[in-house]
């Protein structure tokens, strides 16, 4: 009987941990975890050493996400000029509107392209911006892009 009692006990144990663990992330895409994802910031280092794309697992605060769909989103790189363009693989699914803040673990293709105007302007639209910026955007840009496969939220503490 004690040793019913005990495995009653870790066996409560087990699915509380489990179920508070679910309620701290939210999951889209291809089902992934959140070992070895590194730091957003080490991108720079992680391209610097292929060619021009490379699979990785990355962990990072969400900056911007679009607000009509949530179909793409930005992420902190550490640097105030460079922030990870992140969309999602085959349009396939998106993330929540209001996940701004939040911080996020995503993994797939990091590469650095150029966005055309016409993609910026797109982008900008999605972001809510006034018509006058939209028109002031004028110039490809060279960015970080991510084509992420999966896409893990940690909930606010």
């Amino acid at each position: 009987m004690l040793m019913k009692n005990i495995l009653v006990v870790a066996l409560f144990f087990t699915v509380s941990i489990c179920f508070a663990q679910a309620q701290n992330m939210q999951r889209f895409g291809k089902k992934i975890t959140t070992e070895k994802a590194q730091n957003a910031s080490s991108l720079y280092t992680i391209l610097a050493t292929k060619e021009k794309s490379g699979k990785v697992k990355l962990k990072g605060e969400v900056l911007a996400v679009c607000k009509k769909k949530g179909c793409w989103m930005k992420m902190d790189m550490g640097d105030k000029n460079d922030k990870l363009f992140i969309r999602f693989k085959d349009y396939g699914f998106f993330v929540p509107k209001d996940c701004d803040g939040k911080t996020a673990v995503i993994e797939g293709v990091a590469k650095k392209e150029t966005i055309t105007v016409a993609q910026l302007r797109h982008y900008a639209q999605d972001a809510g911006k006034s018509k006058k910026e939209i028109e002031a955007i004028n110039q490809p840009q060279k960015k970080y892009t991510f084509e992420a496969t999966g896409v893990i939220l940690m909930s606010d503490k």
